[in-house]
């Protein structure tokens, strides 16, 4: 996974200070140190976000991700089990 150079909280404040409105999108990305197409793309996931909602949001997402992953095993699993039906009949 890639590392991030901004954390969540940082996001979120950018986000929070173009919500103010006192500095074009541009001046604010230039002064953070990324690209108006990072901005719209956090905008887009974080919203009107709070800091804990971001961090309740990625524990949810890796908390979807691990059941996800259990489903897909059980899924092959159960594909191998009815193989091994299909054979002995």
């Amino acid at each position: 996974m890639k590392n991030r150079q901004f954390s969540e909280d940082q996001i979120i404040k950018l986000l929070q200070d173009a919500k103010k409105g006192e500095k074009p999108v541009e001046d604010l990305c230039r002064d953070f140190g990324c690209s108006p197409a990072s901005f719209y793309a956090w905008k887009k996931k974080y919203g009107d976000m709070a800091p804990d909602e971001a961090k309740r949001l990625r524990r949810l997402e890796k908390e979807n991700a691990r059941l996800l992953k259990i489903v897909g095993q059980q899924r092959l699993e159960i594909d191998a089990m009815k193989d091994v039906i299909q054979k002995k009949r």
